[in-house]
């Protein structure tokens, strides 16, 4: 049955009046709200008020004016039922065959510094959803729509023959219980946080609900599906907020990659004039700092280039000509950086396939939570944003460690929190020298990070990023001539540790802090 009747009510204005004059076009009712029916007014189009339809007047600011029979009976009301028909003609109730309805900002509103509760709460839609899910319960007969995006291809149909499909109004019907189920869970966990002693405090029931902003062509492996999906209310510097120039699509294995080459090289930001970290598989395989974004990523490369071929690169500050000529000498995937200057975007359009991304300047890293799944359920932690000081240092060998020394130290610490556990990090001059990862053992992990180094690793600094339960450790660190070692301490046997220290001559710090990263 063609569609006669459409009630449009809107905070978002994005395309509406092209839309409501298709409908009109086709002799479709117009029926609106407020600033809606202003807007379509404003562009020339007839309007019935809602309070025409519901008898009654919009009241208390608006927050009244759709939850009446009259809107949800001409919505819920099914021809194909007799009693239906039946109920609607005694009560005067005419059929709604078209909303388009979409939501208060409260997302966007909750988004803003310093705003106020009741400001939030006053963004808070009742009628919006309810109408949307009257609509899209009754999608056998009513088509919902609540993204302007869907305008120009529902319009189409309708042109095409007065209505719209059912595979149509399934579809849409979907996104409307999806898109309310989200608003809910934003509301729900505004107002948990808001409400709780404790603002950091996980919420008793976690709600999560994204939009997929990608589908990608496969996960982890081919034979795996995946999609990337981002948080509309996220607005800090994130893979999800970058910017890709060029380059392929990201991968499922691109993504994580460089999400994590991007929460390092953030870490390093402002520590000197450049950072550079070199990502693959999830580890750093280097990092340095740099007078230039040329010697930073130098020195980062140096510390296993055979790992970084293939890598994700990730700068602090903007590429420049030098360092795009440069990286544009061996493969890459993809490289991370506030910006690009333009002769760096010239040389680097070269390479096609390489995927460019801006994140625009850094912003502050805030605590929020990280989610993992599990099969069958949900991880959720604090992010880790311990840091550690010069003053949270404690000597505990006859050694004390110089001035230099302890500089490098606190350097391969922000180093070992990024390298997957059991984690060894061997440093000199705020470059990294070798990096032993992911290791069953935490000796095997001094063993191999030790065997990649390319440079004697002779008064280089070593960081664990858990304590030492043997002294082997520190028997393997001393036969490569490392100086000085900063680790959590904790261990049962510290005292063993530190006595084997105090054998080989190396100045010793704990932190009293761990770092497992999984």
């Amino acid at each position: 049955m063609p569609i006669q009747r459409a009630l449009l009510s809107v905070s978002d204005k994005t395309g509406l009046a092209d839309f409501a004059k298709t409908l009109a076009a086709r002799g479709v009712e117009l029926i609106s709200t407020g600033g809606t029916a202003k807007a379509l007014r404003d562009a020339g189009l007839a309007v019935r008020d809602i309070s025409e339809v519901t008898g009654f007047p919009e009241i208390l600011d608006g927050r009244v004016k759709t939850l009446h029979p009259m809107v949800h009976g001409g919505l819920l009301g099914r021809g194909d039922k007799e009693e239906h028909v039946r109920t609607m003609a005694e009560h005067g109730i005419a059929r709604i065959d078209l909303v388009v309805v979409n939501l208060y900002p409260f997302v966007q509103t909750i988004a803003k510094p310093g705003v106020k509760r009741d400001e939030a709460v006053e963004q808070i839609d009742i009628g919006g959803p309810s109408m949307l899910r009257s609509a899209a319960k009754n999608f056998g007969r009513v088509t919902a729509v609540c993204d302007p995006a869907d305008y120009e291809s529902v319009a189409a149909e309708i042109v095409a023959a007065g209505d719209t499909t059912a595979e149509t109004r399934a579809k849409l019907a979907a996104k409307v219980f999806a898109h309310t189920a989200a608003y809910d869970a934003a509301i729900g966990a505004y107002l948990a946080k808001e409400t709780s002693e404790d603002k950091d405090a996980l919420p008793p029931v976690w709600t999560m609900t994204l939009p997929r902003q990608q589908e990608l062509r496969y996960g982890e492996n081919p034979h795996q599906r995946a999609a990337f999906y981002r948080d509309p209310a996220f607005s800090e510097t994130s893979l999800a907020t970058a910017k890709q120039l060029q380059g392929k699509h990201l991968s499922y294995n691109n993504i994580l990659d460089a999400e994590g080459a991007l929460e390092m090289v953030r870490d390093f930001a402002g520590l000197a004039p450049a950072a550079a970290v070199i990502v693959k598989h999830s580890n750093p395989c280097g990092i340095a700092l740099g007078a230039t974004a040329l010697e930073a990523y130098d020195r980062a490369r140096a510390t296993d280039p055979d790992s970084a071929f293939g890598g994700i690169i990730a700068l602090s500050v903007e590429v420049d000509g030098a360092l795009a000529e440069r990286i544009g000498e061996t493969f890459n995937e993809v490289v991370l950086a506030p910006s690009y200057a333009p002769e760096a975007l010239e040389r680097l359009a070269k390479k096609k396939n390489l995927r460019l991304l801006a994140t625009g300047a850094f912003t502050p890293k805030q605590r929020v939570p990280i989610v993992r799944g599990v099969v069958g359920g949900l991880l959720v932690t604090d992010r880790d944003l311990g840091e550690v000081q010069l003053g949270d240092l404690k000597v505990v060998t006859t050694k004390h460690p110089t001035d230099e020394e302890l500089k490098g130290m606190l350097f391969a610490w922000r180093c070992v929190k990024w390298v997957k556990s059991n984690a060894i990090v061997y440093a000199r001059d705020s470059a990294t020298v070798g990096i032993g990862a992911g290791q069953m053992s935490r000796v095997d992990a001094a063993r191999v990070g030790a065997e990649k180094a390319r440079t004697p690793l002779a008064g280089c600094t070593m960081a664990s990023d858990a304590f030492f339960p043997f002294r082997d450790n520190i028997d393997t660190a001393a036969k490569a001539g490392i100086a000085s070692v900063i680790q959590p301490g904790g261990s049962v046997r510290d005292a063993e540790v530190i006595e084997a220290a105090n054998e080989h001559g190396i100045a010793m710090v704990f932190t009293g802090m761990r770092h497992f990263r999984h």
